[in-house]
């Protein structure tokens, strides 16, 4: 049986400091930590389905910074969807994202049209006054690239859940759907792809 069949691979890239490994955190684990923990290159699993078979969504959670870029290329090449997270408290950290989509074109060529990726704005529930990044502007961007967007909070769990729901949504060539925190449930999907 092929690699590919037995799981889902999803990378999270963006700048350190953007909320990466907490939107991970909250979404596999139900929890979010204060203080900032820098993330060389992290990989949590969790059960789906997979065209009706058991498989693993593997999501690696990569280094903010750019290092390692072979690392960087080869969480690309072996990649099936991304999400790429910047801060709507800076502006900097969208403007990271651009070299990393450049790379995922690159590498991903022809098919890139056929692979889910999320653009998300996180730490939306910071004050106005501590936001660089508007909505319409993260919008833009998005559209820019053809990818889709998102804006979340891993602090206040706003749209964390919806974020993966909708990235799974997005594939095209596989049936998958997601059981959150190990809990099996008997209940048939009825959307092509479905967090239990």
């Amino acid at each position: 049986m092929p690699e590919q069949s037995n799981d889902y691979r999803v990378v999270v890239f963006g700048a350190g400091g953007v909320g990466k490994s907490s939107l991970v955190l909250r979404f596999v684990k139900g929890t979010f930590r204060e203080s900032y923990i820098p993330t060389i290159e992290d990989t949590y699993r969790q059960v789906i389905s997979c065209n009706k078979n058991i498989c693993t969504l593997q999501i690696t959670d990569t280094t903010g910074s750019h290092q390692f870029p072979a690392m960087q290329r080869l969480s690309i090449s072996k990649g099936h969807a991304f999400i790429l997270v910047y801060s709507v408290c800076s502006r900097q950290s969208l403007e990271e994202l651009r070299p990393i989509w450049e790379v995922i074109r690159e590498l991903k060529g022809p098919d890139l049209s056929q692979i889910p990726i999320m653009l998300v704005g996180n730490k939306c529930d910071e004050s106005a006054e501590l936001r660089e990044v508007s909505t319409s502007e993260g919008q833009a961007q998005a559209a820019e690239w053809g990818v889709s967007f998102m804006e979340t909070s891993a602090k206040t769990n706003h749209n964390v859940k919806q974020l993966f729901q909708e990235l799974l949504n997005l594939e095209k060539s596989r049936n998958v759907s997601l059981q959150v925190g190990g809990k099996a449930n008997s209940r048939v999907a009825k959307d092509k792809c479905d967090l239990m």
